[in-house]
C-alpha cells in the first residue's frame, strides 16, 4: 500500500496530521495596544491638519503624514525627525537625491518614492503660476518656482526661461547639470533653442549649491557670450538669475546687464 501523504494544519485547519504543529499566538496586549496608540496618534495629526492647515503642524508633522503612505504601519515620526536632522529642513528633504536618501536608516524605495512624488507636485504648481503668463507681472511667483526648484540642490544647474514677443514665458527647460561648483553651458545651444521655440527673449537661471549667490568670473563671462550670441540674431537677455539658498541675485538689479 503507497506511503499517505502527511499533512499539517494550515492557516484554515483544513488538515491534520498526528505530528506536533506550533500554534501563533494570539498578538500580546501590549502591541494591540500600540497599535491603538499609533492609530490614535495619526487621526489627531490628520484632524488638526484638516482644521488648522499646514500652518497648524511643524515640519516634522508634515513629513509624518507624508510617509504614511509609504509605511502603512510603525511610527514615521522617528524617521521624520531622522530626515530633518540629515538634510536640516523640508525643502531639502524633498530635494535630496535617492542615493543620500537610502543613507538614512528606514528609508526604502516606498519612502523615496512618495518624497520624489510630492517634490514633483510641488514643482508642478508653483510651475503653474508663471508658465503661459506675462513674466513682469508674476514676477515674486517666477522666483519663488525657481527657488522650489533649484535653491535646494545638491549639484549645479542651468535652465533657460523662454519668453515670446509679449514677455509671456512659454519655456522653462533645464539645459544641464553639472557638479557642486560647475555647470557646463554652450551658448550656442541655447540661442539654438530660442529660435526653434520662435522666441524672443531669454532668462537665464542656475544655482550655487554653496548658498552664495554671488557670480563666478566664469558664470559673468557664459553670461556675455550668450548675450552677444542673442544680439546677432535679435533675441534678448531679460536677466541672469542665480539662486542660492536663501536668497537669489539678479544680473540685472546687480548692473551686470
Amino acid at each position: 500500500m503507497p506511503d499517505q501523504p502527511s499533512f499539517t494544519f494550515d492557516d484554515m485547519g483544513a488538515a491534520f496530521t498526528g505530528r506536533p504543529v506550533a500554534v501563533p499566538r494570539a498578538a500580546s496586549g501590549p502591541s494591540k495596544g500600540a497599535e491603538m496608540h499609533r492609530h490614535a496618534h495619526r487621526q489627531r495629526l490628520r484632524a488638526r491638519f484638516t482644521e488648522g492647515g499646514a500652518e497648524a503642524v511643524p515640519d516634522y508633522e508634515l513629513l509624518e503624514m507624508i510617509l504614511y503612505r509609504a509605511i502603512r504601519r510603525g511610527d514615521t515620526k522617528p524617521l521624520a525627525k531622522a530626515l530633518l536632522k540629515r538634510f536640516g529642513d523640508l525643502n531639502h528633504v524633498l530635494a535630496a537625491p535617492p542615493a543620500r536618501l537610502r543613507e538614512v536608516e528606514g528609508v526604502g524605495e516606498a519612502v523615496i518614492f512618495e518624497l520624489k512624488l510630492m517634490e514633483a507636485v510641488g514643482h508642478r504648481m508653483a510651475r503653474a503660476r508663471v508658465l503661459k503668463k506675462p513674466v513682469l507681472s508674476s514676477w515674486d511667483a517666477l522666483l519663488d518656482y525657481c527657488q522650489s526648484a533649484m535653491a535646494h540642490r545638491d549639484i549645479e544647474m542651468f535652465r533657460v526661461l523662454y519668453l515670446d514677443r509679449k514677455n509671456i514665458l512659454i519655456a522653462d527647460e533645464a539645459q544641464a547639470e553639472g557638479t557642486v561648483d560647475h555647470v557646463p553651458v554652450y551658448p550656442r545651444e541655447v540661442v539654438k533653442r530660442a529660435l526653434e521655440l520662435n522666441a524672443s527673449a531669454m532668462i537665464l537661471v542656475h544655482n550655487h549649491p554653496s548658498g552664495d549667490p554671488t557670480p563666478s568670473r566664469s558664470d559673468i563671462e557664459m553670461t556675455y557670450a550668450i548675450r552677444d550670441a542673442a544680439e546677432v540674431l535679435g533675441l534678448v537677455l531679460h536677466d541672469h538669475l542665480v539662486i542660492g539658498k536663501a536668497r537669489e541675485l539678479s544680473f540685472r538689479s546687480e548692473g551686470y546687464l
